[in-house]
């Protein structure tokens, strides 16, 4: 899910009405490459559309995830959303906390989970947050300066 043709075929194939103001989302997200918080996308969109809600942005945000075109990360500051990764099979990630490059990880660490008899489980997330090299290195240069 990366042009946004994709992203406006898949909310047409579920039978969603494709407004002008979801085609405007699908190209803020098939523009950016990072994480997004809700609040971002609000100010974003509102400056093309006036009078338009938060509540109306957070619903969409909802409604493409649930269509799998988003993927929303718990953050310490809050929620974001970023596209879907191309990765089909099921995985979870590494993500850098100062330029929110996102590397897969290729085992779910579910398989070693000891999950009680008396507990199904019926989804689960698990991402890591660190620094990737370049921005490890710029940490560590401005520490020095």
């Amino acid at each position: 899910m990366h042009t946004v043709e994709e992203i406006v075929g898949r909310m047409s194939n579920r039978g969603l009405r494709v407004t002008d103001q979801r085609k405007t989302l699908a190209k803020l997200f098939a523009d950016s490459p990072g994480y997004l918080s809700p609040k971002d996308v609000y100010e974003y969109m509102g400056r093309t559309y006036s009078g338009l809600s938060f509540d109306t942005v957070y619903r969409n945000l909802r409604v493409m995830e649930e269509l799998g075109v988003l993927e929303q990360v718990m953050f310490e500051d809050g929620v974001k959303f970023k596209l879907h990764c191309r990765e089909e099979h099921h995985h979870h990630h590494l993500i850098c906390l100062q330029c929110g490059h996102t590397y897969p990880i290729t085992f779910c660490p579910m398989d070693q989970t000891a999950v009680p008899e008396d507990f199904r489980v019926v989804r689960h997330k698990f991402e890591v947050f660190g620094y990737c090299k370049d921005c490890a290195q710029d940490e560590a240069s401005a520490t020095q300066a």
